[in-house]
């Protein structure tokens, strides 16, 4: 949510509307999806390259550091699924569409701000290690947290500007003034605080003539906020003189701001205010418009859901989600942070939108590669609950989702079907009952790779691996060689982290793990200022992310049967273009590696379990490509390539129908082919 205008406009008013707080031994409601925005925005973080999620990690950790040393206790909420409603749909799309251009923007070396694919899930990751205590709530979060710190009487941290409207007992703390990073001491003691500045809604209310602040909601819905934006609005709006008051300010959207304030400020109640309004508006018109503005103006009541309950209980009670029948197991998962809002919209309103990364605008898409994975999470969560059959979606056809994905530069939606599952993988509400055996054959199945592969490779790093070889059977991927070794080297910073950190190898920090990591660190740093982005490998690592995105969600989605990749070293952008850079140019991963054996073995180790999956000529001599012979063997790598990948066009028929859960994955002549490699 988010009323336009409204936030500069209270801020150009900073004395009138705002005091100064010294925030210490408090407890504090943090709006999650604000804040993880703000720190990934406002960190000086690279943005181009998909992520430096290590990076993104250390101000997450930084952040809240802070406030412990200043004993405030945080509890973050997230946002969950879209609305059952899906009233903000409009809202979603224009974002979506604002979004695009703003990666293409940076794609060309201009500026513009896109989260990077799996900030969400590295943040979520980070409050579970720094053990934060956070909720996912069902939908969107604005009234669950202004319900919550009402009843803790404590402030709101956020970058809303709904909650300059919400009546909060103890105020609300814009992130933009929340100098969490100058941190001082009250004098005379040692005790920490945070300067911070806290909006007054009394004080609001007062500088317009003492007006009612239950007339507020009828102002954040008359002046325009995600869940409504009527045409017919600007008509009331052209025909009535808004009064603008003694004061002046910057913009037409700061005039309306003023005087629908001021115009409001004239009236006892919203009732009367509202009556006023529907003057102005034809008479066919205005009951709908009185039941549209009503049932907006409820957005800004309080919640139903205590979330006290879950932070002190672990007990979370949504009545919209209780009432849509849904399994227990999906609800708890879902308030944990277990599942993501990506699967409660899938399940919901069988719609999901697939967020734009910096990617190649003129490629189809990077999350059409990771459509056969989509498909089978989506014929998971058919026929969940009858609750469900009068939903929106009921014009879909049977057995279909809707997705909002990039076209070029702008949005489609488009119609995917579900495939079709065994009947004991049907019914959603018995998933965790199935083996662990069977939920993993399923998961690896899906990503085309054969348990045995992943033997050799370290439990952390066997989803990401498997993912790596689904992504490489893919024609669609245009990977050479050098993108396999960059993602490889770069999932060694965790083990070499670990090693380093490690108190049972001390005789390796001034060793070997030490000095790789340093030097991949150098790497990194030397990828930001201002490098030209190779957009056909920033497209190559964005379908990466995306299959690692869905293999992740599937994984969740069946309780987990390949551990959860630790994100926050696994990946960094910068670190993985300077290496493809390096590697065509002057490095070698043998020169890179020979300075810790270690880590020489486990790079060994992921590489020999992917290489099978790649086409022959991605593992082909450098130098011998000219030669009739070799381009016969390329050609022949390219054929037999094309024989094995599965490709868009076929994925509902990705098994044999006489067996349409058997092996996926390397036959005969795929083995003689890797035997062929040796």
């Amino acid at each position: 949510m988010g009323i336009r205008g409204l936030m500069s406009f209270v801020e150009d008013h900073s004395n009138e509307f705002f005091t100064d707080l010294k925030l210490r031994d408090t407890k504090i409601v943090i709006d999650g999806y604000a804040l993880f925005h703000r720190l990934c925005f406002n960190s000086n973080l690279e943005l181009r390259y998909g992520g430096d999620y290590d990076s993104f990690a250390n101000v997450v950790q930084k952040f809240f550091q802070s406030m412990f040393a200043c004993n405030i206790c945080p509890y973050v909420v997230l946002d969950g699924g879209c609305d059952i409603s899906d009233k903000k749909l409009t809202t979603l799309k224009d974002r979506a569409k604002e979004k695009i251009q703003m990666a293409h923007s940076l794609s060309i070396g201009g500026g513009g701000y896109v989260c990077p694919l799996l900030i969400r899930e590295v943040f979520i990751q980070v409050l579970i290690k720094l053990q934060v205590c956070f909720v996912q709530c069902f939908s969107e979060a604005d009234r669950d947290i202004m319900t919550l710190a009402n009843h803790w009487n404590c402030p709101v941290l956020s970058s809303d500007s709904d909650f300059c409207i919400f009546d909060l007992k103890t105020g609300f703390c814009p992130l933009n003034s929340f100098q969490w990073r100058n941190m001082n001491t009250i004098k005379g003691t040692q005790d920490y605080y945070i300067p911070a500045k806290c909006f007054s809604l009394d004080a609001l209310c007062h500088y317009f003539s003492n007006m009612n602040k239950a007339l507020l909601p009828l102002f954040a819905v008359l002046c325009g906020n995600d869940h409504i934006n009527l045409p017919i609005m600007e008509r009331f709006l052209s025909k009535v003189r808004l009064p603008l008051g003694a004061a002046s300010s910057k913009g037409r959207r700061h005039h309306r701001v003023l005087g629908l304030l001021n115009w409001l400020s004239h009236f006892a109640d919203p009732t009367e205010a509202l009556d006023n309004v529907l003057k102005y508006l034809p008479k066919k018109d205005q009951e709908n418009v009185k039941e549209l503005l009503c049932c907006s103006m409820e957005e800004y009541q309080q919640s139903q859901v205590k979330l006290q309950d879950f932070f002190q209980c672990g007990t979370y009670v949504c009545p919209d989600a209780l009432n849509l029948g849904l399994p227990e197991w999906v609800l708890v998962a879902l308030a944990k942070g277990q599942l993501a809002p990506f699967i409660s919209d899938a399940l919901v309103l069988r719609r999901t939108i697939l967020h734009t990364q910096v990617e190649n605008m003129q490629q189809p898409n990077a999350y059409r590669i990771s459509l056969p994975i989509r498909q089978i999470i989506y014929g998971l969560l058919l026929n969940v609950s009858p609750h469900l059959e009068n939903m929106s979606w009921n014009s879909l056809p049977p057995q279909t989702f809707s997705e909002v994905e990039r076209v070029n530069k702008t949005i489609k939606t488009s119609i995917v079907d579900a495939v079709e599952l065994p009947q004991d993988h049907c019914d959603l509400s018995k998933l965790t009952e199935l083996s662990l055996a069977r939920r993993l054959i399923l998961l690896l199945e899906t990503l085309k790779v054969k348990q045995t592969v992943l033997d050799t490779v370290p439990a952390s790093l066997k989803l990401p691996i498997a993912v790596i070889c689904y992504w490489l059977q893919h024609t669609e991927v245009k990977a050479k060689l050098r993108h396999l070794q960059a993602l490889l080297l770069g999932m060694l910073m965790g083990p070499l982290h670990a090693m380093i950190n490690s108190p049972d190898k001390k005789h390796l920090r001034e060793d070997g793990a030490k000095m790789l990591y340093k030097e991949l660190q150098r790497m990194k740093e030397q990828t930001r200022p201002g490098t030209r982005l190779d957009l056909d490998t920033a497209h190559i690592f964005c379908q990466w992310q995306c299959c690692l995105q869905m293999g992740m969600y599937l994984n969740q989605l069946l309780s987990t049967p390949l551990p959860e990749p630790d994100l926050t070293r696994l990946y960094s952008g910068s670190l993985v273009h300077g290496l493809c850079r390096q590697l065509l140019t002057s490095t070698s991963v043998e020169s890179l590696l020979s300075m810790c054996p270690e880590a020489k073995q486990l790079y060994d180790r992921l590489f020999n379990a992917t290489r099978a999956f790649a086409p022959a000529a991605f593992l082909l001599p450098k130098g011998k490509s000219n030669s009739k012979k070799k381009k016969k063997q390329k050609k022949q790598g390219t054929n037999r390539s094309k024989n094995r990948v599965g490709t868009i066009s076929d994925t509902r028929c990705w098994y044999e129908v006489s067996n349409r859960f058997g092996p996926l994955m390397v036959e005969n002549m795929e083995e003689h082919q890797a035997s062929e490699l040796e």
